[in-house]
């Protein structure tokens, strides 16, 4: 049934619902996730008007239903959706993804192969630098035609709500075209996006020859591109790439301050390859979240560490698809996070020359295999600690009364093996706002 213009909607049928409930997961509650089960498939989550009206047994929600003098079976009111005897999980939430861009970056496999590091590419002005020249070429239109192509394989893995980067145009025009092919792909649907601005993703290649490149492009940054982004009134928080040859903690602090001045959360790229002092920053300037910190120091995750006790805490964001793609041996230290009280979320860091992959799932895999967490702390990562990575943790992330009915059904009985199947794509359907959203024409 067609559930668009249907203002209910009623999942049933399934043998467990990892609700999330319970707010921010940290320490030993990173995994956590709130789950109902039942044995006989009768569980069911009911939705009304975008939002979840109660998660529970079937009759349980039938009673609320009709209490709220609403009826399920009344199918002008309510659409239907069978669990078949699979799982229900809050939508998937990607916290950090560079969605938007031109053209793609295979040869760098073979660089790779050959011994070329990141940087020792992006000095050659290879990387990043062959992204920006692409990207600056292509017009709006066609910059939401190809994040149009990866946010359908996003949707299609369970991802309902997606933060989404600018950062590979490195001056003013091209930045904003980034910004509003975002908007743009945000209004269309059904996936939701987050914008973030990162001007400050590389030094731009009409400044690197420059004895003061870095500065005199944050120069740019600061005084032309930041205000120029605000007054377009599309980016929410404000980025920087603060890693040993890039962006120094010093620079760094300039562009986050800056962009706080104007109105955007700082949230940052820390501590990627080798210690920046990125975490400890982040802390500085309480920071919305740390995104990949797979080199910490131990003084960093000192501070994320103690800004968790403090009840201000700063969301490490880990990426282990990024490690995966670049065969690094190093994941970050989830586990000591955890142990430390940090709250952990996943992302899959989308982007043509690092980490080219639209797959939540297969993050989750990553994080079990290889960053040593278990099913339920990997799922918190990817839902409601990423909510919180993104400034939603009251609305989103989670199957409660009142949030917005971001779902996602799986072909599995338990939510311990979605990451088990390694490869498969497990979604059954994918509900946004409490419509049916996929499979296509549902």
């Amino acid at each position: 049934m067609n559930g668009k213009a249907i203002p209910g909607l009623l999942v049933e049928g399934a043998r467990q619902i990892a609700t999330l409930a319970g707010g921010l997961r940290r320490g030993s509650r990173q995994g956590d996730v709130a789950e109902l089960s039942a044995s006989d498939a009768d569980l069911a989550v009911a939705c009304w008007e975008g939002r979840v009206v109660l998660a529970g047994r079937r009759d349980d929600v039938v009673r609320r239903l009709a209490a709220d003098g609403l009826d399920p079976d009344d199918p002008t009111c309510f659409a239907r959706l069978d669990a078949a005897g699979g799982t229900v999980t809050p939508g998937l939430i990607d916290p950090h993804t560079h969605l938007v861009f031109a053209g793609s970056r295979e040869s760098e496999i073979d660089l790779r192969r050959r011994g070329a590091t990141y940087l020792e590419i992006l000095a050659a002005g290879g990387g990043i630098l062959s992204t920006v020249a692409a990207t600056r070429m292509a017009t709006v239109d066609e910059l939401v035609t190809g994040g149009r192509r990866w946010l359908r394989e996003m949707l299609r893995h369970g991802a309902t709500t997606v933060e989404a980067k600018s950062g590979y145009g490195l001056e003013r025009d091209a930045e904003l075209r980034l910004l509003e092919a975002i908007d743009r792909l945000d209004a269309e649907g059904p996936v939701e996006l987050v914008p973030t601005y990162l001007g400050a993703h590389a030094v731009a290649p009409e400044f690197r020859s420059r004895p003061d490149a870095a500065d005199a492009y944050l120069r740019d940054v600061i005084e032309v591109q930041l205000p120029a982004v605000a007054a377009q009134g599309i980016a929410r928080f404000c980025d920087v790439f603060c890693e040993e040859g890039v962006f120094t903690v010093d620079q760094s602090r300039r562009v986050l301050r800056a962009g706080a001045s104007w109105g955007l959360v700082p949230r940052l790229h820390a501590d990627e390859l080798r210690p920046s002092g990125g975490a400890e920053l982040a802390v500085e300037l309480a920071a919305v979240a740390a995104d990949h910190l797979g080199a910490p120091s131990a003084a960093g995750v000192a501070a994320l560490a103690d800004a968790a006790a403090r009840g201000t805490p700063v969301v490490a964001t880990l990426l282990p698809a990024t490690s995966f793609f670049l065969k690094g041996e190093k994941y970050g230290p989830a586990r000591e996070l955890i142990e430390r009280g940090v709250p952990l979320a996943l992302g899959t860091d989308f982007n043509p020359g690092t980490s080219p992959t639209p797959n939540l799932q297969l993050v989750l895999s990553l994080a079990v295999l290889r960053m040593g967490l278990t099913a339920g702390e990997a799922l918190a990562a990817v839902t409601i600690n990423a909510a919180h990575a993104l400034r939603l943790g009251d609305t989103h992330g989670a199957i409660e009364p009142g949030r917005q009915a971001d779902l996602v059904v799986w072909d599995v009985p338990t939510y311990a093996q979605i990451p088990y199947w390694v490869g498969a794509n497990l979604v059954r359907a994918v509900v946004k706002r409490g419509r049916i959203v996929m499979p296509a024409g549902s």
